[in-house]
């Protein structure tokens, strides 16, 4: 019974977020830069146990000459090390809309900024597929460590149009940065 709900909610999940479209207003120069990541939404599981020590990190985006995207992750671990991750999303026929292979994690990643204020933030949306199986994983992004009460609902009510739930929406608390590589 337990499995067969879990299995509705995804499938469920799934079948909206396939609706989730990309802004149509997408300027890829002006996502260019530093990014904080202050919140986090998913319907993945390993989200419910790793939850509790998730922390803000930093996110650069670099588009490249040929319309794609750089995308470069930093987080710095409770040990003072850091832990970095870097993809190429490639462009599609959509602006705003990315497809990247993790080779860490080894999905497919279809990535949407469907929200943003280029100097403010963005709504970032991703369906990561494994093995035919699909997870959604929102972000926030903000130019700044701190965001508005208001952006903040904006995403959690996002988050939860899509399926997402309440309780596997996480505002990241603050953390350092990881010195530049």
């Amino acid at each position: 019974s337990v499995i067969l709900k879990m299995m509705c909610v995804l499938l469920c999940a799934v079948f909206v977020s396939a609706e989730v479209m990309p802004m149509t207003d997408f300027d890829l120069d002006k996502m260019s830069g530093k990014w904080y990541i202050i919140g986090m939404a998913t319907n993945a599981e390993w989200f419910v146990s790793h939850k509790a020590n998730k922390k803000m990190g930093t996110a650069m985006l670099v588009p490249t000459e040929d319309g794609d995207l750089d995308l470069s992750y930093a987080n710095l671990n409770d040990d003072g090390s850091c832990w970095r991750m870097s993809h190429l999303a490639n462009k599609t026929e959509t602006p705003a809309r990315f497809v990247f292979t993790s080779q860490r994690w080894g999905n497919d990643n279809d990535m949407r900024v469907v929200d943003a204020r280029f100097d403010e933030y963005a709504f970032i949306h991703t369906i990561k597929t494994k093995e035919g199986v699909s997870e959604l994983l929102n972000a926030l992004y903000s130019r700044n460590t701190t965001v508005t009460e208001d952006l903040v609902e904006k995403f959690k009510n996002f988050s939860l149009d899509i399926g997402i739930l309440e309780e596997n929406i996480l505002i990241l608390p603050a953390n350092e940065e990881c010195p530049s590589a």
